[in-house]
């Protein structure tokens, strides 16, 4: 059923103010339902034209007071619509409480972000890793940068979100923070996040993000080939830090661990499996999902090569992120190789070139590396034109008889 909705400005007569004027009232009428409440203002008896609900007349007093009547009559057409859409009905006593604004709780998006953050800091060394919490500490500040830069205040409600706020902060982090395709995807799917946190909860009753496009560019993240984690290994190592470094890159190329995952492994995560085999079983830093990995002879050797080394229990003594990063970078120059050595590689290398070449399924891959989507492990693994070869041979013996029934025939 419709529902029906009239707004009307009279003035109060009755209470005729010492110079004459009347106070100015709204009333606003829902299915028969009336409320009124004061405008605030006073208007001349004789400008006021009660048929029109208006001032006459052309005079600055008289288009003054039409100003203001035009005014209120805009923001409660607003509120009536923003309570339609998310109350799905609407009262006139529930219409005069949002405009004057009683009762109303006003959730903003840098308030909620806040909220979020402070949250989620108490949960970083523990189930959040912190580069996860430093990317929404990122994306908050840049809100907090866009919106006086392109709105002209400081925060916004929740309910005044839409698809052009998400575009025009999509282009504002383009434009002004120079942001590359990639750093703008992975941003907005944090803004994303943080907007689902207000409609799971209902806060916010419609999605801003409909309608919305974006995806990442195809990154090809480089990985060593077999013959390169030959020629790595065989390379001679200036001092015992470099060998360290590069050891501790190879022990990831054949467990897929990140470095964080690597600098926290402890002996007690060394276990028999049900298979007689020593495993690894831990959950990854960064995701908290369970990633349970088999030693092969090389790690193995690795872990047995640096025992008692460490302190507190852990497997390596692994130096800082920054110095393995910078010795990976001149070993790399050192071995010839045109991608550069992260542990980034180290881990596509692993999906690549040791589990997926190989024969090991995509699905496997994914739980080794402890990747909660296996969308992820897609990005990470390439099929190599050796696989791909091998693949087509195997097809190849496999048809060979329907092949020659077939060519007879041709």
């Amino acid at each position: 059923m419709r529902s029906t909705f009239k707004v009307l400005f009279y003035v109060k007569k009755g209470s005729e103010k010492p110079n004459g004027n009347l106070p100015l009232m709204c009333r606003i009428t829902v299915d028969g339902e009336i409320k009124q409440f004061s405008c605030k203002m006073d208007v001349p008896p004789r400008l006021w034209d009660v048929k029109n609900s208006r001032a006459s007349g052309k005079s600055v007093e008289a288009q003054k007071i039409n100003l203001a009547v035009d005014k209120i009559r805009v923001e409660v057409n607003r509120r009536y619509q923003e309570l339609m859409q998310t109350d799905g009905y609407v009262t006139a006593a529930k219409l005069k409480d949002a405009y004057l604004g009683i009762g109303v709780k006003q959730e903003t998006l840098l308030k909620l972000f806040e909220q979020h953050n402070a949250e989620f800091e108490k949960k970083v060394g523990h189930s959040r890793a912190q580069g996860t919490f430093t990317r929404y500490r990122t994306v908050c500040n840049h809100i907090r940068e866009f919106l006086p830069h392109t709105y002209k205040r400081e925060d916004i409600p929740l309910k005044e979100l839409n698809l052009t706020f998400i575009n025009d902060f999509e282009y504002f982090l383009r434009t002004e923070k120079k942001c590359r395709t990639n750093t703008v995807w992975g941003y907005m799917i944090v803004l994303k996040h943080i907007v689902s946190i207000a409609r799971n909860d209902g806060r916010l009753p419609f999605n801003p993000f409909a309608g919305y496009i974006n995806s990442p560019e195809s990154v090809d993240r480089g990985y060593l080939t077999q013959t390169e984690i030959q020629t790595l290994m065989n390379a001679p190592m200036k001092n015992a830090t470099h060998e360290l470094v590069r050891d501790l890159f190879v022990f990831s190329v054949f467990t897929g661990l990140a470095y964080s995952d690597v600098k926290n492994l402890t002996a007690d995560r060394l276990q028999t499996f049900f298979d007689g085999n020593l495993w690894i079983i831990t959950r990854r830093k960064k995701t908290n999902t369970e990633s349970n990995i088999r030693l092969l002879d090389v790690p193995k050797r690795i872990i047995e090569k640096y025992k008692g080394l460490a302190r507190d229990g852990h497997v390596f003594p692994v130096p800082s992120n920054g110095s393995c990063n910078k010795i990976l970078k001149e070993i790399g120059r050192q071995c010839g190789f045109k991608v550069r050595l992260t542990y980034h590689v180290a881990r596509h290398t692993n999906a690549t070139t040791v589990l997926l070449s190989h024969g090991v399924p995509i699905e496997t891959v994914s739980r080794l590396l402890g990747h909660t989507n296996i969308k992820t492990t897609q990005i990470y693994a390439k099929i190599t034109a050796q696989k791909i070869s091998q693949d087509m041979e195997t097809l190849s013996h496999k048809l060979e008889d329907m092949e020659k029934n077939i060519c007879r025939a041709i």
